[in-house]
């Protein structure tokens, strides 16, 4: 919990004042979404890897390697900052609309391809949790996951909002993502246990690693220590939908992400520190939401039923996000941390458990693959939607979580959607 609340933290933290940087530097919503887009391009190569790497090798090790490449990643990043701005290509366009392609927005984009094709950090670490979680607790354990990623989006944009109003600007966020992300490497490296026995090196290891947090380890398999091949895993009853539908779901998100900054600049009219008190309040719901909201939820209803229900009031979030009035907006964002909430606990759960103990990172892998998959068609379509459309982008996000609501009733078919719940 503690590698994930400074992961996320020192992510988010660029998150309110990105779109003015991509501005600044020639860039319109377009390319906004396609630098968005790159990172999970990167990402869905790399991810299915890294999962099966982690079954193999285990998962501590490749949270290693993914948390150096995001500290990298933001080294370079920080070079963009102090580069001088060099025009290499104008386009002017009625479709893509009027941009300029410069040095510095060439950087920021290797940096977010080489953070993208590390970035199974989410994969691995879903797959260390359900290592280490009994059915019982596995969607209370996902939930508690959710809470400390959502303290790091409160406390990053919060960040951002203050750093960002120092003479050094954009810079200082960047150099305090850096340094943060430094930390979790450092973290990760000295005070996380292996979780797969099927990653260490000798028996005496495996013994040794049964006790992280308390909690009984599984027994190693020795398919997992052969590797698993992704055909395998999507073998499994239930993956192919549940990949499926977490396509979906996250489709609906990526829309939403990339037309809801530059709506809250060109439409609202918002300053980089109103954005940034938004994505804070936000985060602050989620956290409760999936805190002890979830928690009492988990223990009555099982977890397809919260799979629906979240969709069901995330579509209705979607259609109030189209207002120009903030009372309408913060409305809409009690419901969007409702929905996501228990919702998306429920839906990694679920995967959790289709993968099983034998596939459990190929499993998580795939669903990191078909996450970057929606994102690089939701940030880019995002982008070119919101140029002709505008706020009614909100309306595809909001047809997407609605289909993804009727889709789910579905999941009280599966067998293992009942494992654990009442």
């Amino acid at each position: 919990m503690l590698v994930n609340f400074i992961g996320t933290m020192g992510f988010s933290i660029v998150l309110p004042f990105l779109v003015f940087l991509v501005t600044r530097f020639g860039g319109n919503a377009l390319i906004y979404g396609v630098v968005g887009a790159i990172y999970p391009l990167f990402q869905f190569i790399g991810a299915p890897v890294l999962g099966r790497w982690s079954d193999r090798y285990g998962r501590r090790r490749i949270l290693l390697l993914s948390q150096a490449g995001t500290f990298l990643s933001w080294l370079i990043f920080c070079v963009a900052l102090v580069m001088p701005i060099r025009e290499l290509l104008a386009v002017h366009s009625p479709l893509l609309g009027d941009f300029t392609i410069t040095t510095p927005l060439l950087v920021v984009a290797l940096a977010r391809a080489l953070d993208g094709l590390t970035g199974g950090n989410i994969s691995v670490a879903n797959a260390y949790v359900a290592d280490i979680s009994s059915d019982e607790d596995r969607n209370r354990n996902f939930g508690r996951m959710g809470v400390s990623a959502n303290l790091g989006l409160i406390l990053g944009p919060a960040m951002a909002s203050l750093l960002g109003l120092t003479v050094l600007g954009e810079g200082l966020p960047v150099l305090a993502a850096t340094l943060i992300s430094g930390v979790a490497l450092v973290l990760i490296a000295v005070m996380l246990p292996e979780s797969n026995p099927c990653g260490l090196p000798s028996p005496g290891d495996q013994a040794q690693s049964r006790g992280v947090f308390g909690q009984e380890i599984r027994d190693c398999h020795r398919a997992a220590q052969e590797g698993s091949r992704a055909r395998d895993a999507l073998r499994q009853p239930g993956v192919p939908f549940l990949l499926s539908l977490n396509f979906l779901i996250l489709l609906s998100f990526n829309f939403f992400y990339t037309a809801f900054p530059v709506h809250a600049v060109q439409n609202l009219r918002w300053t980089v520190v109103e954005t940034g008190i938004f994505f804070s309040v936000l985060s602050l719901l989620m956290v409760i939401v999936e805190g002890p909201v979830l928690a009492g939820l988990s223990r009555r209803l099982r977890e397809p039923v919260l799979v629906i229900c979240g969709c069901l009031i995330l579509g209705v979030n979607f259609l109030l996000m189209q207002s120009n009035q903030a009372v309408w907006i913060y409305v809409g964002a009690v419901f969007f941390a409702l929905g996501n909430g228990i919702m998306w606990p429920s839906v990694v759960s679920l995967v959790a458990a289709a993968g099983g103990e034998r596939f459990q990172g190929s499993v998580q892998g795939l669903a990191g693959s078909a996450g970057s998959l929606a994102s690089i068609v939701g940030l880019v379509g995002g982008g070119i939607a919101f140029g002709v459309f505008g706020a009614g982008t909100f309306l595809a996000s909001a047809a997407l979580a609605f289909t993804s609501f009727g889709l789910s009733f579905r999941l009280r078919s599966f067998a293992f959607a009942t494992r654990g719940s009442r």
